[in-house]
This record gives structure tokens, sequence and C-alpha cells, in this order.
């Protein structure tokens, strides 16, 4: 008999670590290779961690809500397998960080009391559990956490920026922070101000929100607090789009298995126009644009629960009619049946999001930081419109939709965002009816 370590696996370049949600396997269980073992939690996508061998689960190293680093030990599997690792002790002494990271937390979660106990509800930042935890434990101040300099996505604090303020703190290399004025200080010495309380009477119902809904609800204050949101509108006529799909959908399904929907013919013309217009594929870092070289269109797609997630098309200009339809198709099916995996949702560029599917006209939407814009499909219309020949112009049935483009107004001014959205319009209204696919 062997012992195999099961190590959380990595899940993107920006993925470092995941909070486990649930165990599917029980300490005593038969598991198969590929079999799901537990459900883990990133800040974009919860996703299943399988085995990589046939065994039985002889030991659990971590608890639900525990926060777990890639390449860590997370449980160990008995094989008959001779090749499978013989290691069956997880001491991470090899990694002090991650061993400090686990007293940290496990002294948290015993309960243990340490002075100055940190209430983080009277800070705007956000911190993950991870930081809270090592900053109870360490006795660090409210005041003192947010002037550690974070080097994480928007300016967050990481683990290894607070392990090394932790280090600096204790050789001495650190000064208390203070408030930069008056009004500051009694602001971080004042109790956080809290909304209204709700009344609630015996006939209500209180819901309380998932992870996911909660990770939503700050990215989108977070982007508003961040990004000043413009938006531009323009009206589309997309006749030729509908009857030409019309005309070929059949067809299609028939020979490549799949569905062929209006989401591709857009998200084309959407990768063209950002080809045409790279100061709209950027990111802002600071007081730096960050120009994109791959253009990567985050696709928005709501789930069964009602939540959004937004799975990401890597180098969609590189991508043909058919190749795009596959991938929207497979990413919307994971989306749906939560098969998603953490790196699916990473490195978007630029985001789509068609609130047309439930009838809206057009929308506003929040862009998805740290991206610089997002452009909202609304429905298709039949609508009554003045149509130009050169026999003159009369009125006719065309099938019409408006494009909303919001953009960030501190780097893309109004004539780029209106002349990016014009050309997204003039892509669809120019597609070649005799195309073939």
């Amino acid at each position: 008999m062997a012992k195999f370590e099961l190590k959380l696996p990595k899940m993107g370049e920006s993925v470092a670590e995941a909070t486990i949600t649930s165990w599917l396997k029980n300490v005593g269980d038969t598991i198969e290779a590929d079999e799901a073992v537990l459900e883990i939690a990133t800040d974009k996508v919860d996703s299943e961690v399988p085995s990589e061998v046939d065994g039985t689960v002889t030991e659990i190293l971590f608890q639900v809500d525990d926060v777990v680093q890639v390449g860590q030990t997370i449980a160990i599997i008995e094989t008959d397998a001779a090749e499978a690792s013989a290691t069956a002790t997880t001491e991470s002494a090899t990694d002090s960080a991650a061993t400090a990271v686990q007293e940290a937390t496990a002294q948290v979660e015993k309960g243990m009391e340490t002075a100055g106990k940190v209430d983080f509800s009277g800070s705007d930042n956000f911190y993950s559990p991870l930081v809270k935890n090592i900053a109870k434990a360490e006795n660090i101040s409210l005041l003192e956490l947010e002037s550690i300099k974070g080097t994480g996505l928007e300016g967050r604090v990481t683990k290894h920026d607070i392990l090394q303020f932790v280090q600096d703190k204790k050789a001495g290399k650190t000064t208390a922070p203070v408030a930069n004025s008056p009004v500051k200080a009694a602001v971080q010495s004042a109790p956080a101000s809290k909304a209204a309380p709700v009344s609630v009477n015996g006939e209500d119902e209180i819901i309380e929100m998932t992870r996911m809904g909660k990770l939503i609800a700050h990215h989108m204050v977070a982007s508003t607090q961040t990004s000043a949101h413009v938006q531009s509108f323009i009206e589309a006529d997309v006749t030729t789009i509908w009857n030409w799909r019309k005309k070929h959908k059949d067809a299609f399904k028939k020979r490549e298995g799949e569905n062929l929907t209006f989401t591709p013919i857009f998200m084309e013309a959407v990768a063209k126009a950002l080809k045409e217009f790279p100061m709209m594929n950027i990111a802002v870092d600071g007081d730096h644009i960050i120009k994109r070289k791959n253009i990567n269109l985050g696709m928005a797609a709501a789930l069964p629960d009602g939540n959004l997630i937004v799975p990401v098309i890597k180098n969609a200009d590189q991508l043909n009619l058919v190749g795009m339809a596959k991938s929207v198709n497979d990413l919307a099916s994971r989306a749906r049946n939560s098969k998603l995996k953490p790196d699916d949702t990473q490195g978007g560029t630029y985001t789509v999001t068609n609130v047309g599917t439930f009838g809206s006209v057009l929308g506003t939407p929040i862009i998805n930081q740290p991206q610089v814009g997002i452009l909202a499909l609304g429905a298709i219309r039949k609508v009554p419109a003045v149509v130009e020949t050169p026999q003159g112009d009369f009125i006719g049935i065309r099938m019409k939709m408006f494009l909303s483009h919001s953009y960030d107004h501190r780097v893309v001014n109004g004539a780029l965002g209106g002349q990016f959205v014009q050309r997204v319009a003039q892509l669809l209204e120019a597609f070649d009816p005799d195309r073939e696919i």
C-alpha cells in the first residue's frame, strides 16, 4: 500500500489560493481517479478538485471554510499503486509563509483570544479571510492594516504583503501609522457607520446572501467607486444577420452539433472593433495604462441561482465564426452546470453582456474591473424604420437592437467610447448575407 498526497492544483496564473466549501468524500470512502473529492471557491468561480488516483481517503487535512494555497496537500489517499507518492506526512516546514498562515488560521478557528481584536467593518477596503485571520492572530490594528501597500489585484493586500509587514514589525523596521488629519483620526477611532436598520416583522423572510452573491456585490460597488462610468448608446439594424442566421442555423446544427446563436456573431464584431480600437482593450493600474496584447472577451452568463459569472473567450480575435460559436456554447453550458474552472474566468480584457436575453431593450452595465469598458446587447425587435434606397426612402419592417457601451471616463473619452460602439454597429450592419459557414 502507498499513500498519495492530493494537492490543491494550479488554477490559473492569478489564482494563488482557494476556500474549501464542501467535502464530497469522507475519511474511509473509496474513490476513483477523476472523481471529485471536494469543492473549492476562488474570488471568481466555484470548482471541484478531482482525485488523480484510485484508492481510499485516509486523511482530510483542512476543514470547510479553510483557505488553502495552491500546491498544499489537502488530503491523503491510500492506493495500491506502487508508484504513488509514499509521503504520508504533511508538514509544511519547507514553506515558512504557508506555516505562518496555517498557524494564524488555526488560532482564530480555535477561538484563541488576541489582544486588540480588530473590527474590519470600519474599513472600506477589501481584505480576504486569510489576511483578516493573520491580522487578528498577529494583533495588527485596522490602522496598521490599512497602511500596508497591497501588491494584489486592484491594490489588495495579499498573504505575502501582510506576512512581510509582520516580519518587519517584529524586526522594528516599521513605525506606527498615524492618521493624516484630525478628521481622519476621528473616523478611524469612531465606530463604523451602519445603514439604517430594516424593520422586520413575522411575515418577512430573511435570506442569507450566497458567497458568490457577496463577492459580486462587493465587486460591483468597488467598480462604481473606482471608475467614472459614462454610457453611449447606438441602434443597429441587424436584419441581414437575422435572416442569415435563420437560413443557416439548421444546417449548422446538423453539421457541427452546436446551436448557432446571435452571440458569437456579436462577439466576432466586438473582437474586430477592439483590434481597430486597441485603447479600448486596456486596464488601469494606478497612474499607468496597461495596453493588453491579447483580446480576451468576457461573456456575462446568468447562473441557475440568479447570480452572474463572466467566463472568458481567450484570443477571441483569432477565432473564426465556427470556433467562436463552439467557445460560446461550451462556456455557457459549463456555466449553467457549475463546471467552469477558475482559469475560465481569468484574463478578460473586455466584457459583453446580453441584457436582451430577458427582454431588456437596453441597459447600463457596470464595468468589470480592471477593464475599462463593457457592452450591453439589447433585445432584437421588429420595428418600422426608414429604409434608404437608390430609388428613394420608404418605410419597412426591420430587425433592430440597441448597443449600450459603458466605459471608464478616467482613460476613455467620449469620442473613443462613442466611435468604438459605432464601429461595432457598422460591422453588424455590414454583415455579408452571402457568407458561408
